[in-house]
């Protein structure tokens, strides 16, 4: 049983809250469509469309994030992980007053390349102390708590900001989006204060190393020997960088969506994120629940499998009635499969290289999916949104593939 007073994993809880709760005011729908109406405002800038706009300024934070993540990675095993998050929080200040001090779109890209910084310097660091802080084979209960913790937090950004609009007015228009902004960006900045509370000195002892590092071929686990179960990792990182892939091609999107192809104004975006972040959550918890019984390759599978469905409905502009629950559905299955990947990946890699494995997952589920942005951009061109769904959907199909093959690797956890 993981004993809830760590002060690690109660510091990481309550920094994945806040820090969730300002990107779910400044960095998703809202962050989208500044840039957009930015994009409309200089039309033709840089010879792009507004959604191609969006795209490359995504693909920015991606292109930060591959040029630190590695330095990241080797910083968290071989230097100080808690020196790498100061000097990550100090980059990340600095991003944050950029994008809030913004007057263009060029002063917007400079603010999201330094956050891109930010996360591959804080990341592989802030996830290697959690990871080290919890035993071996019971780690996706707490994963998944994290995740829900994350989930609502997201889902309290939108919260807040149908207030700010009803302040403000229920208008996309540039200073309305700026106001908005500002008040996530200060609770992004009190998130990089509450990192730099995680320390080396409450992590765990020998309970938190990875299973492989006590097999052997001659002293096989589940039938496998070591060789075989080595290839755990492999596996995750390899699904994770397709889906990351496929995820960045689509999510920037879903709020212009919704703004061109079914005409809704920001208090009603705002009601349907918050409710896709809640039921996230609720979903990740129980998918955790089930995973216990069935396996988490097999729950991994399935949630997936589920979403892709969600998302190809999608595809054919249904009326809005089913619009919104297939949105939710394909959100939250998604992401539930998410702590599940993590549990995994931490069970199978020793302590001393955590800080490396953290950098791959990160540039999986941050370079792809910011970079992969530019390319649905691309692909929606004027509006083609079917296009890009249909072609993620597929994405997602080959990405879900490789894990079909942790199934007799991954022995299920224990039931506490």
């Amino acid at each position: 049983m993981i004993k809830s007073s760590n002060p690690n994993l109660r510091i990481y809880n309550i920094f994945t809250l806040v820090q969730a709760f300002g990107r779910g005011i400044w960095m998703g729908n809202i962050l989208s469509l500044y840039i957009i109406l930015l994009s409309e405002e200089n039309s033709g800038l840089l010879g792009l469309t507004p959604n191609e706009l969006l795209g490359i300024t995504s693909a920015i934070t991606g292109i930060a994030l591959i040029m630190t993540i590695l330095p990241g990675g080797f910083a968290a095993d071989k230097w100080s992980r808690e020196k790498a998050l100061i000097l990550a929080a100090l980059v990340g200040t600095g991003g944050l007053l950029f994008i809030g001090l913004s007057a263009s779109l060029y002063h917007i890209m400079a603010g999201l390349f330094l956050w891109g910084v930010f996360q591959g310097l804080s990341q592989p660091s802030a996830e290697s102390i959690l990871a080290n802080s919890l035993p071996s084979g019971e780690r996706s209960k707490p994963y998944a708590r994290i995740h829900m913790f994350q989930q609502f937090g997201l889902a309290s950004g939108p919260v807040l900001n149908i207030i700010l609009f009803f302040i403000l007015g229920d208008k996309w228009e540039l200073e309305i989006l700026k106001k908005v902004m500002i008040v996530g960006l200060f609770i992004s900045l009190a998130s990089i204060v509450i990192m730099l509370l995680l320390k080396d000195r409450h992590e765990m002892g020998k309970r938190s190393e990875g299973i492989l590092a006590e097999e052997t071929d001659e002293k096989p686990i589940g039938g496998f020997s070591f060789r075989n179960r080595k290839a755990v990792p492999l596996i995750l990182i390899s699904s994770s960088f397709i889906i990351g892939t496929g995820a960045g091609m689509t999510v920037k999107f879903f709020p212009v969506f919704f703004r061109d192809i079914y005409g809704l104004k920001p208090i009603a975006v705002q009601i349907v994120l918050g409710l896709s972040f809640f039921i996230t959550g609720l979903i990740s918890v129980y998918t955790q629940k089930h995973s216990v019984r069935k396996g988490r390759p097999q729950m991994i599978i399935l949630v997936q499998g589920l979403s892709i469905a969600c998302l190809a409905g999608m595809a054919f502009y249904p009326p809005i009635w089913l619009l919104i629950p297939l949105f939710i559905a394909r959100g939250a299955l998604m992401n539930a499969s998410q702590p599940l990947n993590r549990s995994i990946m931490m069970d199978f890699v020793p302590k001393s290289r955590r800080g490396f494995w953290n950098s791959l997952q990160t540039v999986a589920w941050g370079l792809f999916w910011n970079a992969s942005a530019a390319i649905g951009g691309f692909l929606i061109g004027e509006n083609n949104y079917a296009l890009c769904f249909s072609i993620t959907a597929i994405v997602y199909v080959i990405g879900t593939v490789p894990n079909f093959f942790l199934i007799p690797l991954v022995k299920k956890e224990l039931s506490y």
